[in-house]
């Protein structure tokens, strides 16, 4: 599995973590959701950085090397 294959994969993980944390009362613990709201955020970041990453190389491969 690449890169961002994972990283979309743990982030259906961490919605699905934040919708079970409010079903079983965590939404109240406020450590617990900055926590969980951080890795979110992060994952997040990194998930977009790889997939403009591979839509560029996926670019380059199809159109050559951008001139100009």
């Amino acid at each position: 599995m690449d890169r961002t294959a994972e990283l979309r994969l743990r982030l259906v993980q961490l919605a699905e973590e934040r919708i079970l944390a409010r079903e079983w009362g965590l939404a109240n613990d406020p450590l617990y959701v900055e926590d969980l709201e951080l890795e979110l955020n992060a994952t997040r970041e990194a998930y977009a950085g790889t997939a403009i990453t591979q839509l560029a190389l996926l670019r380059a491969e199809l159109d050559g090397r951008n001139q100009g």
